[in-house]
Formats: structure tokens, sequence, C-alpha cells
């Protein structure tokens, strides 16, 4: 962004700009003077003299602003052009007040020629003032995009173009162009000083196009259109104090229908005011963000006045035919009095809305989101609704989404186009952090107590739904993978059994069969072939403890949690290393999932206690409190050091507590060792058919 550095002026330019103002101030003095003197002579209307106070006002709300920007800003292009064109204003109404003297109050007096030439024909420049303004505001440039920056060259050259044609066409050739001939008095003077003897076949098409060009002051507001659309927040905020200017002079120019014209006079010289006021605001930058206050509460007034006088005008002219001038009065009031209450609330609403988004109705920016979530069930596509609701509700160009997912990835989603500096707010689910909401605040750098508020509720909805979805969807995945494993060990077991179990029965069936055919005549061979299908048999009978022990550990059924967790202990121990298990609340009645997925853990754990830990003692610890159960297994041994992976063991020991719900962790405390610490939820899954 372009940035203007604030230099004062140094004390010959204060003494310049004081004696300006003063100056200036002693004109616009003068011109009212004069227009005394000249009150209640008759002007006729072809000499279009107005009395010059209105513009002499008009010049002294730019020029007043424009010196104040000088003063701080002396090299800002904005303050010189604020600065000249009220000093042409200022000059335009004097000499409009001194034709109108010189010519009809005392004729004769002198400069009244020049006068009137510098009303009628300078006076033209005064239409390049506002298309400049607009097009050098706020930073003192043309647009930089070359496009632009061409357009707006031209439309100034056409804006030009009528202003200089006007000082060089003669007299003449106006009236012919025109139709209306000047007064006598008037065309009497001298007012072709610097005029081009051209034919009246030449100059009427040259006005021609230079008055059609007059479409070009159309640009400069395409051209803040464009501004506003690729500016930064500041950026923003300043043309939005143009913007309001702009309103506000709409309805200045719109709502005085039926005013006086001395009061249309004083409401368009105030309306210039406010818009150089304005100005001065926006590239000082004080109280710059005020404005997103300032704009809806000027939207809805002026909208209310110029309700009420149009419901004046139409009630009046309704009841006035049918009744008396009391009774359309009180039927005017009575309509007002209805409809404004109402009327008011609907436009502040929809006043605030527009320029702050939907955050001013929070149930309704709620709704939205709960429908929007509703009516799509992918993760990513309800974050998407998430990022887009919130960038609509405060007016943001861009919402970033980041939600950590149960399975440790990262989902983001995007919405909009990032610019200036980015926001970061935690995104929390159930008081844990589970992501975080990027905002780009571009007009709104600084959010309200109930903007917070709002989009604290929207971000908790948000996360809410976001983990909802997740969980469903890893909910989802377990299933299958249950099923899938379901039938992987049905496939195990049919295996075993078929071409284990099966064939090992069939045959010792033959050898008995054998052996009682042989009783009688070999009754030593028959002996032998029993002792070989006794031996089959114990074969086939600890494949079946595998199997079984496989499903479930009989030692859970037979002693207990805790006597087989102290069984499967005594066999890992070694020589060197000496387990003791701890028991701590209520063991018994466990469920079977929790008890094998305990027992399950802890093997694993003593196992990688012996294979790699080279520790002395190892402390088992199993504990239940009716909620969870919990099993810790601390060795004082090596440890695992930083840059070693998690290898299929560890990886096991946090699947088995995933499944029930639980979790599973292996930390190495700063004492020395490693602790296996796993919490399984004591609750028994009901499965419906």
């Amino acid at each position: 962004m372009h940035s203007v550095t604030t230099v004062g002026v140094g004390r010959r330019g204060a003494w310049g700009l004081g004696a300006l103002t003063v100056m200036a101030v002693a004109l616009a003095a003068a011109t009212v003077l004069l227009d005394v003197r000249a009150a209640g002579v008759d002007v006729p209307e072809g000499a279009e003299l107005e009395p010059g106070w209105t513009a002499a006002l008009s010049g002294l709300a730019q020029l007043l602003p424009g010196v104040l920007l000088l003063r701080r800003l002396p090299r800002h292009p904005i303050a010189w052009v604020l600065t000249v064109s009220g000093l042409v204003w200022l000059l335009d109404g004097f000499a409009s007040s001194w034709a109108i003297y010189a010519v009809y109050v005392e004729p004769g007096t002198a400069g009244a020629a020049a006068a009137y030439w510098f009303y009628a024909r300078f006076g033209a420049t005064l239409l390049l003032g506002l298309p400049l303004l607009i097009l050098l505001f706020p930073d003192g440039r043309l647009p930089v995009a070359r496009f632009w920056r061409w357009l707006s060259i031209a439309s100034l050259a056409l804006t030009a173009l009528l202003p200089a044609l006007v000082l060089v066409v003669p007299m003449t050739a106006m009236e012919r162009y025109h139709g209306a001939a000047l007064p006598p008095e008037i065309g009497g003077l001298a007012l072709d000083p610097i005029s081009i003897g051209l034919s009246y076949d030449v100059w009427r098409p040259l006005l021609q196009v230079a008055y059609a060009g007059i479409v070009a002051l159309l640009v400069p507001f395409a051209v803040t259109v464009h501004r506003y659309r690729s500016a930064d927040p500041e950026r923003r905020a300043q043309i939005r104090w143009l913007m309001w200017a702009a309103l506000v002079d709409v309805f200045v120019f719109v709502l005085p229908l039926d005013l006086p014209p001395t009061v249309r006079s004083l409401l368009f010289a105030a309306a210039i005011a406010l818009t150089s006021a304005a100005i001065v605001v926006a590239i000082t930058k004080h109280r710059l963000y005020d404005i997103d206050r300032l704009l809806p509460a000027t939207f809805l007034y002026g909208v209310l006045a110029l309700l009420v006088v149009v419901v004046d005008l139409v009630v009046f002219t309704l009841a006035g035919s049918l009744l008396g001038e009391r009774d359309s009065a009180l039927a005017a009031i009575a309509v007002v009095a209805i409809l404004y209450a109402p009327l008011r609330t609907w436009l502040w609403r929809a006043a605030r809305r527009l320029v702050r988004g939907s955050r001013e109705d929070p149930y309704a920016t709620v709704a939205t989101l709960a429908e929007r979530l509703e009516l799509t069930s992918d993760p990513d596509d309800q974050l998407v609704a998430v990022a887009r609701t919130v960038a609509e509700a405060f007016r943001l160009p861009y919402v970033r989404v980041e939600i950590e997912r149960p399975a440790g990835e990262r989902a983001v989603v995007e919405y909009g186009d990032p610019s200036g500096e980015l926001v970061s707010l935690p995104v929390a689910y159930r008081g844990e952090p589970v992501g975080r909401l990027v905002l780009s605040a571009a007009d709104h750098p600084h959010l309200s107590d109930a903007d917070q508020r709002l989009l604290g509720d929207l971000v908790r909805q948000a996360a809410a739904a976001a983990r909802a979805s997740e969980l469903s969807a890893t909910l989802q995945r377990i299933r299958a993978e249950l099923v899938v494993a379901r039938e992987d060990e049905r496939r195990r077991l049919r295996r075993d059994l078929h071409d284990g179990l099966g064939p090992s029965l069939g045959a010792v069936a033959l050898r008995i069969e054998t052996a009682r055919n042989l009783a009688r005549t070999s009754p030593d061979e028959a002996d032998r072939v029993l002792e070989r299908s006794a031996a089959e048999v114990a074969g086939i009978v600890a494949d079946v403890r595998r199997l079984v022990h496989d499903l479930r550990p009989p030692a859970l059924d037979e002693v207990g949690l805790l006597r087989a967790v102290e069984q499967q202990a005594e066999r890992l121990s070694s020589g060197g290393l000496e387990v003791v298990v701890t028991g701590q609340g209520t063991l018994d009645g466990l469920p079977a999932a929790a008890e094998v997925a305990a027992y399950r853990i802890v093997s694993e754990a003593l196992v990688n206690v012996v294979r790699h830990a080279n520790a002395r003692r190892c402390s088992v610890t199993v504990c239940a409190d009716g909620e969870v159960l919990e099993v810790r297994v601390r060795d004082d041994g090596a440890g695992i050091g930083a840059d070693v992976a998690a290898g299929v063991g560890m990886l096991s020991l946090r699947e088995r507590a995933a499944e029930l719900g639980g979790t599973c962790t292996v930390t190495c405390p700063p004492s020395g060792g490693t602790l296996v610490q796993a919490r399984l939820p004591l609750q028994e899954v009901t499965v419906h058919a």
C-alpha cells in the first residue's frame, strides 16, 4: 500500500496558508455584501446570473479543509485540488455577484465585462474539481493498473474539453448553439478577449463532442469501485468515507424537492462541506473505522426522511382531493406514525447487514450455518459451509478452517482470497483444541464483544459438526474393519480346523481302527499304534488350547484378570528381572473386551521389557474405578530413544486401546525407564440385531 509521509509546512508556509485563509474569508464576505446590495434587483433570466454567496460558501467549504490538509500534508495532491477548487469557486461566486452589481445595481462600474467573462467562461472549470478528487482519492495517485490509469486520463481529457472550448468560443457562437440571446446590457460587454474566430460550422461539432464528453464524469465512480475491490482493509475504510459523503450528497439533492431556493443552496453548500470534511478525515485516517457505524446510520435516516417526504406528498395529493387541508395533514401524520417504527427497524437492520454482514442477526447466522451443515454429510463440505458462513456473516474476504482429524490428519478448507493481515483463532471441542480458524479481517480488524461471542458460537457449532462427521466416518470405517476382521478370523479358524485338526483327527480315527484290527493277531503292534495315536491326540489338544488362547486367554476365566497378569509376569520374568504386579479397585466382573485388551497390552509391554529394556525391575499396576480400567507398566530400563520409530508392538498397544475408545501412551519419564499407560472405558457395548 502506498503511503504519504506526514511532513508539516514550515513557518513561511503556515503564514502563507493563513494569509490565503484570511483572503478567502474576506472574498466570501465581499460576495455576501454585494449580494445584499443587489437584493431586490431584477436580473433577467437570460443573463444566467445568480447571487454568488452560494458559490462562495461552497468555495470556503472546500478551501478551508484543503488548507487544513496542506498544513499537515503539504505535498498531498488532494490537498492542493481541494484548495485550488475552493479558490475557483470563491472567485466564481465573487465574479457573479460583481457582475450583477456592476451591470444592474451600479451600471458602468469597472470590471463588469471581466467579472461576467470569468463567471460565464472560466467558471466552467468547476466541472474538473469533483472527478479529479475522485480519481486521485485517497493517495493522490491515479490507478496503478494500466487500463484504469489510461481510462482515468481519457475521462479527465473529455471532461476538460468543454471548459477549454468555452474559454475560446465566440459569444455569438455560444448564443447560436444554445438558441438564446444575452440581454442587451450583457451582450454589449466585451466578452471575447481570447476568442478564436472560426465559423459556427466548425464550433458546432466541437461543442457537441464537448457536451457529450460530460458522460466521462461516470468514469471516476467506476474507478472508485475498482479501487475498492482491489484495496486493502485500510484503503477500503478510506473509500467508505467517500461513499458516505456521496450518500449524503444524494439525499441532500433528492430530499429538498419543495424547499425554497435559499434553503436548497444552503444544503448544497453543507453537502460540499461534508464531502470535503470526509475526504480530510479519510486521508488523515482520524478515527477511520467509525465509518462502519456512520454509513448505515446515514443510509437509515436518509431513506426514512425520503420516505416521509414521499408519504407526505402522496397522502396530501390523494387525500387533498377528497378531504380538507386539515384532514389531509392528520392523515399524513397517521400514516407516517404507523409506518415509521417498523420501517425504521427494518431499514436499520438492512443497512447494518449491508455494511457489516449478517452478524447483525446472530440467530439467522447460526440458523444458516445449521441448515448448511444439515444439507451435507461430507466433513470437508461441512468445513466449506463453516468458512462460507463466517465470511458472509462478517463480510470477510478470506476464511480458512483447519481441523485435526481423529486419525491425526489435518483437514484444511479455504473460502475467498487472503488480503491484509491474517488473524488466527483456536477451535476447541469439549475443551480440547481441534484446529484453528484463520481470518483476513479486511474491513473489520477490531471485532466487538458481540462479534466475538457470535464467532465463538459459530466456531463451537462448526467444531462439533466437524468432529461428529469425523467420528461418524471413523465409526463407519471401524465397522467395516470389524466385519473384515471377523471374516478373517473365521477364515483362519476354518483353515486351522479344516487343514489341521480335521486331518489329525481323521488320522487318529484310522489308527484306532487299525489298532482294533491288530489287537487279536498282533497285540504289540496294536499297542504301538495306540501309543502314536495318543501322542497325536496330545498334539491336537495343544492345538485346541492354542486356538482357544488366541480367542481368549483361558486364565481370564479361570483365575481372573489380576491373577492372569501375575501368571504372565511369572512366565516372562528372567533371572535379572523382577516383576511386581499390583491391583487396585474392583477387578471382578469387568467387561470381557476390556479384560482381553488389558491382558494383551500388559503381555506386549512385558515382552518389550524383556527384549529391549535391559531393566532390573518392572512394576505392573491394574486399577479399575468403575468407569475406567487403567493399566501401567513401568520399568527402570534404558528407555526409548528420541530417534526410534514406533514399531509394530507400540502400534499394537495403541490400536488395542483405540478399539475400545480408550488411549494408550508410551513415554519415557525424566527419572528414566519406560512407562506404558493405557486407559480403557468400562462400558458394555450392546449390539442390536
